[in-house]
């Protein structure tokens, strides 16, 4: 039987000039964010070195994938969870078995508050090495564009972050008694603990086992086989659209060593493949995300920061199916989670530091 196309749902989109100007209305942020939304917002009209940035940046997630087994053993970080540098088979999925699907190149972002900063402080956090090792890069000789671009991708995103939580915080200053002014934007802007995620999926020749079904839950445990129904514990998480590509044809890598972006395939060979949120009402709706815009989703800690007048967002990936030729289609993709400073409470008596240890023990 044929697999299920869900209904491919129309995310809230506003411009970049708009965040800006303060002029996004609380119903855009409403129909955004939410009881009864989708829990994501787009962003056009980004600066111009973001699309140049997007596709340097995805394509090192196969560069670096690509690797030598040593080589990628090299930037494991045991200590940290696997929390930091590459991991791959570390995480559970939600039937108890470990996701060998994706491989993901873990990034403290503390860099965006102090260029030489590569972590956040351990003192009085000695149990969160997820978030208190420093980053481990790849050796600048094997991919000597890796860090910058990152780096320079992070930085965009964060900076577009700030200016959506600016227009939450407007919202939320008008309808949260007690609200603190500024308050996410001032999370956003100052957190040391912002984790940035280069996911590289591996390429999936297996037919798809998906049954035709009325059950969303169903359809759901079929198709989430690259990333698990799951919602996000931080505030915001930025996300570029996917990039696709067929790796029997752009790799290994070239000689001399990458620096360069790897031909991008126009779309997905498989139209099913990509990103499905469950809508409050629990139908599974599919989200585009265009490739020169960023979206927006939220997350645990942004519902807990709002009282639940902003909900986080249950989501998963959808794998492209190849159709049994020579084709290996990888998807990569950059998702950065802006998340509060150890310290900060994100609901009272709740520090980010003790939700989080619960996340991780649960996860990892």
């Amino acid at each position: 039987m044929s697999p299920i196309q869900a209904p491919v749902a129309q995310a809230v989109t506003v411009s970049l000039k708009e965040l800006e100007d303060g002029t996004v209305s609380f119903d855009t942020l409403t129909e955004a964010f939410g009881p009864s939304s989708l829990g994501i917002i787009i962003v056009k009209d980004l600066p111009k070195e973001f699309i140049q940035l997007r596709a340097q940046t995805l394509s090192h997630a196969s560069y670096l994938a690509a690797l030598p087994k040593s080589d990628l053993e090299s930037l494991e970080s045991p200590e940290s969870n696997y929390l930091v540098g590459w991991s791959c088979g570390k995480e559970t999925l939600k039937s108890g078995t470990f996701d060998t699907l994706k491989g993901s190149y873990y990034v403290n972002c503390a860099f965006y508050q102090d260029a030489a900063l590569q972590n956040a402080p351990a003192d009085g956090f000695p149990d969160l090495p997820q978030y208190t090792a420093p980053n481990i890069w790849p050796p600048e000789r094997k991919l000597p564009s890796f860090r910058p671009s990152v780096e320079a991708l992070c930085t965009l995103i964060i900076d577009t972050a700030a200016l959506v939580a600016k227009a939450c915080d407007r919202y939320a200053e008008a309808n949260i008694e007690g609200y603190k002014p500024g308050y996410l934007a001032h999370v956003v802007k100052t957190s040391l603990t912002t984790k940035a995620r280069l996911l590289h999926y591996f390429p999936n020749t297996s037919p798809s086992t998906s049954e035709t079904s009325d059950d969303a839950t169903t359809e759901e445990a079929d198709d989430d086989d690259w990333c698990a129904t799951h919602v996000d514990h931080g505030c915001l998480t930025g996300l570029t659209s996917a990039m696709f590509l067929d790796e029997a044809s752009t790799l290994p890598i070239p000689d001399p060593t990458p620096t360069t972006s790897l031909p991008e395939l126009p779309q997905s060979p498989d139209p099913s493949a990509g990103l499905y949120i469950r809508s409050r009402a629990g139908t599974v709706v599919k989200v585009n995300i265009p490739k020169d815009c960023l979206a927006f989703q939220t997350g645990e800690a942004l519902q807990l920061i709002t009282q639940g007048k902003f909900r986080a967002v249950p989501h998963f990936v959808k794998g492209a199916k190849c159709g049994g030729g020579k084709e290996r289609i990888a998807r990569n993709t950059l998702a950065v989670f802006t998340q509060p400073n150890l310290g900060e409470e994100v609901q009272e008596g709740l520090t980010f530091a003790e939700f989080a240890r619960g996340v991780v023990a649960k996860n990892y």
